[in-house]
């Protein structure tokens, strides 16, 4: 009887419910279908019930963003995890959500550049010593007895086989092959989605631009980007150097993002990227428009080759049309933005940028010089 109450009480005809069909109340329908006498307290429970369920339709709508999106937008490629559409938040100003990436990206981008310039300046002043070092390791190696299968000796005879290009990026790809496991981890998911991947419409706008650039879900993926990387890191490392494309290679990163998050607010596509293919796209072009006359060849079919030049202007077509068509396999726009900061630093940027490095490393010389001097004691 308890339960009977209430669910009188909170089942029955009230405020929240919409009245039947024609106007009439409750009461007035259970008069018209019964005789009063024939109602008791039992079988009148069951008719305020069947009148209580008569509520008014409600339409649920499926949640859409302020742009019209829907999930499958985010579900575009093979290459990018299962996002989820309640991922992101486009902003009603789109066009805002610009100011703090734009400004991210032209800080790192010096500050990139200006890391590099001291780093050289560090490496330069330390190879007279590491000259003598390597002198006095090898009359050391000569006298030390030999130990034969040593696992050690092998790496190391293995490292140093390699040019200064794949020693440099060895450390790339190991931090993509790390990113690509911490991927597999179910616990990381939602981390890995928020940090790792890059969209204007995510609420971390900066950090992603550079951490996705060692993002990796697929792992054809990454092996297909690592691949190239290895192929000519030879060539760019030769052509700039270690530092200069370390530099030039990070920024990259981060521009390619940038130009991404332009392309995705002018077309309202919100998806998330992520991959090294922007960054991989700059060292391509660079090395392309630096010797436009060398041969290339892919992979799986090494009977064709063509030029450089050549393939730089196919990808460019390509990737060009690809973000006019609004292709969905690859973010075109980020390919397409690396090229373009590949051709243009290999032209002009060089010499602009790398060449006037001298007053920051003038300004870096004599804080080293001054800096002892002041923190030691008097002699």
């Amino acid at each position: 009887m308890a339960w009977r109450g209430l669910a009188q009480r909170g089942w029955g005809c009230g405020q929240a419910w919409a009245p039947p069909a024609g106007g009439r109340s409750c009461e007035e329908l259970t008069a018209a279908l019964v005789q009063p006498r024939l109602l008791g307290r039992r079988f009148n429970f069951f008719i305020q019930q069947k009148c209580g369920f008569r509520k008014a339709p409600r339409r649920v709508e499926p949640r859409r963003s302020d742009t019209g999106t829907s999930s499958e937008t985010y579900k575009r490629s093979a290459l990018i995890p299962p996002v989820e559409e309640t991922a992101f938040y486009p902003s009603p100003y789109p066009i805002r959500t610009l100011v703090k990436p734009l400004f991210f990206t032209v800080g790192f981008t010096g500050c990139a550049f200006g890391s590099a310039a001291i780093w050289q300046y560090e490496s330069l002043k330390s190879r007279v010593q590491s000259y003598f070092d390597g002198i006095k390791a090898d009359w050391l190696d000569s006298i030390r007895p030999q130990k034969e299968g040593d696992f050690r000796k092998e790496i190391n005879k293995w490292w140093n086989n390699l040019s200064d290009g794949q020693r440099t990026v060895t450390g790339i790809i190991a931090a993509n092959v790390f990113v690509f496991c911490l991927w597999r981890v179910p616990s990381l998911q939602r981390t890995m989605i928020r940090y790792f991947t890059s969209s204007p419409a995510s609420k971390v706008l900066c950090s992603p631009m550079l951490l996705s650039t060692f993002s990796h879900f697929s792992l054809f993926h990454m092996a297909a980007n690592m691949y190239v990387l290895w192929s000519f890191s030879s060539s760019i490392v030769n052509i700039l150097g270690q530092e200069q494309f370390m530099a030039v290679y990070l920024s990259a990163g981060v521009i390619s993002n940038f130009v991404s998050y332009v392309c995705k607010v002018a077309t309202g596509r919100y998806g998330p990227s992520l991959g090294a293919s922007g960054a991989i796209m700059t060292v391509l072009a660079a090395v392309c428009t630096k010797i436009p006359e060398g041969r290339l060849a892919i992979i799986f079919l090494p009977m064709f080759t063509f030029t450089a030049g050549n393939a730089l202007k196919a990808i460019i077509a390509m990737d060009t049309a690809g973000m006019i068509l609004g292709w969905k396999f690859f973010d075109h726009a980020a390919h397409l933005g690396g090229a373009l900061f590949g051709i243009w630093y290999i032209t002009y940027g060089h010499e602009l940028i790398w060449k006037n490095r001298e007053p920051l490393v003038k300004i870096w010389h004599e804080m080293r010089t001054n800096g002892p001097k002041k923190g030691g004691g008097s002699k």
